[in-house]
């Protein structure tokens, strides 16, 4: 089996994904947060900071780019494939309530003449192979044979389909039926996303499609950075060593100087989904949150260690 970590904006960042590869090996791809070009095809310095080859010695991610306009997109392509990147993949599954009306993301499903366009032009001049991380629809998975019709015209690298309409965001139950009609119908690899978050969730996407040989984790996966371990037979996160991975990622957000601001958010981003592994400690989860200082972080991640509030098996169910 493949696995995958899906690209998680203010998570999956390249010291995100080296102090997980140090700490808990065995993801067989990281994928980068997306990049979000302008109708030019220029984006944020921070962004192409994520993926320079220098900050990423143990390889390079799989990047992702949010655009409905071929030449930004493409544009960014040229730029991707000058630093040594072979493979892009295109977001058409983000929910967001600020992109989907911008017709980017999920809203890319809203039109699918558009849609069919706009893959029509990236995949005759882009210079690297594309993937395309997709949902079943906007508001019901019965729309996906039209969309996958739109797909199968194209020589994807891959299809990764979240397993829930836009509606269902992160909440609704994944239509494993759904997926199960979609993978038999692709000519193109395909990876399966969408609340795996234990066992008994990997093993229930598996009992649904036996021949699936790729999956994403994503939330699941950010709550709990052993589960890739783990659903490879491993054992279960243990707490000191959820610690000693916290502590190495605050430091070497702080080596870079990026400043206490940003290392406080990235952290407490991630606290987002840990906070998930201590669910009787709700006061120690305030105050992690309410930290002004790296100083008042570590005083909150020091009194949630040492109380009762970790449970063995707990995840985040997103």
């Amino acid at each position: 089996m493949q696995l995958s970590f899906a690209p998680m904006e203010g998570i999956t960042s390249c010291y995100f994904r080296e102090t997980h590869a140090a700490c808990f090996p065995g993801v067989d791809r990281y994928f980068a947060p997306f990049l979000a070009p302008d109708g030019s095809g220029r984006c944020k310095e921070g962004a192409w900071r994520d993926l320079r080859p220098e900050n990423n010695p143990g390889g390079l991610p799989v990047p992702q780019i949010l655009s409905n306009k071929a030449e930004a997109f493409l544009s960014v392509a040229r730029e991707l494939a000058a630093m040594g990147y072979t493979e892009v993949d295109l977001n058409a599954g983000c929910p967001s309530a600020t992109v989907v009306p911008k017709h980017k993301g999920a809203g890319m499903l809203l039109d699918l003449r558009s849609l069919d366009d706009f893959l029509a032009d990236i995949f005759s001049r882009c210079p690297l192979r594309i993937s395309v991380k997709t949902r079943l629809g906007i508001e019901s998975s019965a729309e996906f044979p039209a969309i996958l019709d739109i797909y199968r015209r194209y020589p994807l690298a891959e299809l990764i389909i979240h397993a829930r309409d836009k509606v269902g965001m992160y909440r609704s139950r994944p239509d494993l039926a759904a997926f199960r009609e979609a993978f038999s119908a692709c000519p193109f690899s395909v990876c399966y996303n969408g609340s795996v978050v234990d066992n008994a969730s990997y093993e229930a996407v598996l009992s649904t499609v036996p021949a699936l040989d790729r999956i994403m984790l994503g939330r699941g996966a950010a709550a709990d950075p052993a589960l890739f371990r783990e659903l490879r037979g491993g054992a279960p996160l243990e707490k000191e060593e959820l610690r000693d991975f916290l502590a190495r990622y605050a430091a070497v957000l702080e080596s870079t100087g990026i400043g206490e601001h940003y290392t406080l958010g990235r952290l407490k981003e991630l606290w987002f989904y840990v906070g998930a592994l201590f669910p009787n400690d709700g006061h120690g989860l305030k105050r992690m949150r309410k930290a002004q200082t790296l100083q008042d972080y570590r005083a909150a991640v020091d009194s949630l260690f040492a109380g009762p509030g970790f449970r063995f098996g707990a995840h985040f169910d997103g």
